[in-house]
C-alpha cells in the first residue's frame, strides 16, 4: 500500500505543465528537465496520471522499445506502474514494467509466474535479453 502523496496535488499539475509545455512531445527533453526536479516530485510525477507510462519509461532507461511497447505504454498513465504494465513478449515469455520505490523493475512471466526480475537503469535491456534467449536462462 502506497503512503499519500506529500506534495500537494496542485504543485504536481504546475510542475507537469511545465515539463509538457517545455518539450512538448520529445521525451529526451523531458527526462532532462525531470533530472532538475526535486527528487519526491519526480517521483511522484513518474507514478502519476500526469505522465504516462511510456515518458516514464524513457526516464528510468534512456532507451528507445519496440514500437509496439512504446504505442502500449503512451497509452497508459504512469499510474498502472505502481502494479505493472505489460509491455513486451516474446516465444512465451511477457516482460511487465512497474516502478517499485521509486526503482524501475523489469519483470519478466511465463504467463502465470514471475521467472526473473530484473531493477535498475539495464533492467529493460537484461529483461529484453533475457525472453528473446531463453535458453541461455537456467
Amino acid at each position: 500500500m502506497s503512503s499519500p502523496s506529500k506534495i500537494p496535488y496542485p504543485a504536481l499539475v504546475a510542475a507537469a505543465d511545465e515539463l509538457l509545455e517545455s518539450c512538448e512531445e520529445n521525451v529526451t527533453c523531458l527526462a532532462k528537465m525531470m533530472d532538475r526536479l526535486d527528487e519526491q516530485i519526480r517521483s511522484e510525477l513518474l507514478v502519476s496520471d500526469l505522465l504516462n507510462a511510456w515518458q516514464a519509461f524513457y526516464y528510468f532507461f534512456r532507451v528507445m522499445p519496440a514500437d509496439l511497447a512504446q504505442e502500449r505504454m503512451d497509452l497508459e498513465p504512469a499510474s498502472v506502474l505502481v502494479k505493472g504494465l505489460k509491455i513486451e513478449e516474446c516465444e512465451f515469455l511477457e516482460l511487465f514494467f512497474l516502478v517499485e520505490k521509486n526503482v524501475p523493475v523489469i519483470v519478466a512471466s511465463d504467463g502465470e509466474h514471475a521467472v526473473a526480475t530484473f531493477t535498475g537503469k539495464n533492467a529493460y535491456a537484461d529483461g529484453m535479453e533475457y525472453i528473446r534467449n531463453p535458453e541461455n536462462n537456467s
